[in-house]
């Protein structure tokens, strides 16, 4: 009675930007949507989680991926066409959250098949809207 029994939403965000990883906390709690959020800094350490490779082994697919753009390593340009790249990675809806919103980075990441594109600073409705649709991907 009144008890959710509903599972987490795995969500996997790929930000290197420690303020932005707080803000994305405080928005999931704030939308009040039930998470399991991991963070990988870069778009190599991000991978190795999709893989479950080393420390990663044992992680739960993601039911969701929020990517920045503009990471060390291997950017989410990279990132993202790997997994869609990869048959058993390409179904895993991805959401480009970053600070860039040249037109040329947004079509970009809707050719390599992002399921949806969000410029920061966030809007804090407009994000709240993406996450409550987290549930209907």
């Amino acid at each position: 009675m009144g008890h959710n029994t509903a599972e987490p939403v795995h969500i996997l965000l790929v930000e290197d930007n420690p303020g932005d990883v707080r803000l994305t906390v405080e928005i999931l709690k704030e939308a009040k949507v039930l998470n399991a959020l991991d963070v990988a800094e870069d778009g190599v350490e991000a991978l190795s989680y999709l893989k479950r490779k080393g420390r990663f082994a044992d992680k739960p697919d993601p039911d969701l991926i929020l990517l920045d753009l503009n990471l060390p390593k291997k950017d989410g340009r990279e990132l993202l066409a790997d997994i869609k790249q990869d048959p058993s990675l390409r179904r895993l809806p991805a959401v480009i959250l970053t600070s860039s919103n040249a037109e040329a980075d947004i079509i970009k990441t809707y050719d390599l098949q992002a399921n949806c594109y969000i410029a920061k600073p966030i809007n804090l409705d407009q994000f709240m809207e993406v996450v409550k649709s987290i549930e209907h991907f």
